[in-house]
């Protein structure tokens, strides 16, 4: 497929800036955005509350989550000698010892290696460049005098929780709290998947009064997917790799839900893609910590997921490709259609799709 047939206008003020928004005077629970139903064999559509999303399945299903937890990636500080404003993406940590960091930093043109970046009200944290990996990408070296914990204490309480500034241009104290799923627990991800956000503590208790099952994985979500496409022949893209880490537990809980014959619900685009990355002729999940850069676009055939959980994406992005390789492009698109008609939200703060 091409680029051009993934493009649709998209108002900015159809994108949500919060995740919980004040209706009529109160705010919003988690779990209280819209949810339009797409069923991919008829094309049928339903608008229901995302609370709603439990009748749909029953004893044995199971949703398999993401619980990648974001950290506050993004660092403002000063170039040396000439004081220039910088911004640092914090992408991964190389080397927990060197205090090693894969980052981008904006501007790029001017950041030469040996510059040292200046960090803090008072530039108590400094990084040294040491390498430039691509024409953005770069290696720091944070030289600080103290043990690991301490380092990182002063790294995360200078950094900012990384909201895209397509969403909001500054982020703002709650998105600490709500740009984080309520299980994140494992951290490296500097985007948070999106999909599960509107999950609530109330809702999983609900699923297990339904005797519905959960499964959690983790893929750390890098910023791969916010990248643009910039080739027309999709089969000439490539993905940026992501960590993902399914146990043998986890494994053994989706293969025996497959095998009794319920239901395997994949909540996110990156828990669609972990899903099919490793799995054996016979449709079989295996234990796995690796890296992905699997990129699905339709058409593709499907071996693990019968439903996925996922929002409303961009225009042209790799996220809408993944959703409408498993709903069927003209369905999922003609879905789009109708949730920019209906007034849906989009983006990671945005309303949910169910695809059946």
């Amino acid at each position: 497929m091409k680029l051009s047939q993934f493009n649709f206008d998209l108002p900015q003020d159809r994108i949500a800036q919060h995740l919980m928004p004040e209706v009529d005077g109160r705010v919003q629970w988690r779990d209280e955005c819209r949810l339009m139903v797409l069923h991919k064999k008829t094309g049928e559509i339903e608008h229901r509350q995302f609370k709603d999303i439990i009748e749909y399945f029953g004893k044995g299903d199971r949703f398999v989550l993401n619980d990648t937890k974001v950290f506050p990636a993004q660092l403002y500080g000063n170039k040396e000698k000439t004081g220039a404003d910088i911004m640092v993406f914090l992408l991964r940590e190389l080397n927990r010892e060197q205090r090693l960091w894969d980052v981008i930093v904006e501007p790029a043109r001017k950041i030469r290696i040996g510059n040292k970046l200046y960090f803090g009200d008072d530039e108590s944290l400094v990084a040294e460049v040491i390498d430039n990996t691509t024409s953005r990408g770069r290696t720091l070296r944070f030289l600080f005098d103290g043990d690991y914990d301490e380092f990182k204490k002063a790294l995360f309480a200078l950094g900012r929780t990384p909201v895209p500034e397509w969403v909001k241009p500054e982020p703002e104290p709650e998105d600490a709290e709500n740009f984080q799923t309520i299980y994140a627990s494992v951290e490296g991800a500097v985007s948070a998947p999106s999909a599960g956000l509107h999950f609530s503590r109330e809702l999983f208790n609900r699923m297990i009064l339904k005797d519905i099952d959960k499964t959690f994985i983790t893929v750390h979500m890098g910023i791969g997917h916010f990248r643009g496409v910039d080739v027309e022949d999709l089969s000439k893209h490539r993905m940026d790799g992501e960590r993902m880490i399914i146990s043998g537990k986890a494994a053994d809980e989706i293969n025996a839900t497959k095998k009794a014959g319920h239901k395997v619900v994949a909540v996110g685009v990156t828990t669609l893609r972990a899903l099919e990355t490793y799995v054996t002729t016979g449709g079989e999940i295996k234990e796995c910590d690796m890296w992905t850069n699997k990129f699905i676009f339709p058409p593709y055939e499907f071996s693990v997921p019968d439903a996925m959980v996922t929002g409303f994406h961009l225009p042209q992005s790799t996220m809408l490709m993944a959703a409408a390789a498993f709903g069927g492009y003209d369905k999922v698109m003609n879905a789009y259609n109708i949730a920019l008609s209906e007034g849906y939200l989009f983006g990671p703060y945005g309303d949910e799709m169910l695809i059946l």
